[in-house]
């Protein structure tokens, strides 16, 4: 991101709502938005599955692996309003296992970046699934989208959920059914 451009653009956007750009108040405002808006589309600067590989291990375990409730933040492309939400992934070790802490990051890889979450859940299904090439995976999405709350029709508190499965996930109702069951086991606030 060019940080000069991307101030002017926020001094102009600033003064065309009418506020003064000289106001005490909001004088380094372009230099504060741009340093968010930088950390916020970080994902353009890494790439899941360089992420994927630095932790993956040969294993015998062929049990699915969940890891629920990894808390995104991400940016709405058609509005630039927040999208707040939960990722649920498993997936069911082929050979190999992947560090996981490594999940969490491909979620921000993805939700660090002008999105729409349908997108954002196959992107990351898609991920774990070229470059560590398991049986199958699931990833579900839930979120609270900001475009929907802050405008149009102003529906606080209402729920997108959107899913990809992959692999025995997809084939095999017994697998979706177990991986649905953990996810909703002792589940605590979602967004």
């Amino acid at each position: 991101m060019d940080q000069n451009s991307f101030e002017e653009a926020v001094r102009t956007l600033i003064a065309s709502t009418g506020e003064d750009i000289h106001r005490e108040g909001l004088v380094k405002t372009p230099t504060r938005v741009f340093k968010a808006y930088e950390h916020i589309f970080g994902g353009y600067k890494l790439d899941a599955e360089t992420i994927l590989r630095s932790a993956l291990f040969e294993s015998s375990n062929d049990e699915m692996v969940v890891i629920k409730d990894i808390e995104f933040y991400s940016m709405c492309e058609h509005h630039l309003l927040p999208i707040i939400g939960h990722a649920h992934v498993a997936y069911i070790p082929n050979g190999k296992v992947v560090g996981l802490s490594k999940i969490p990051r491909v979620v921000d890889v993805f939700a660090r970046r002008m999105q729409i979450q349908e997108q954002m859940t196959e992107q990351i299904a898609d991920a774990i699934m070229r470059t560590i090439a398991p049986k199958g995976v699931a990833v579900v999405i839930q979120a609270r989208h900001m475009c929907m709350e802050m405008r149009g029709v102003e529906k606080v508190n209402a729920t997108t959920t959107s899913s990809a499965l992959r692999g025995l996930f997809k084939s095999n109702e017994a697998t979706r059914k177990e991986f649905f069951a953990h996810i909703n086991a002792s589940a605590g606030k979602r967004y």
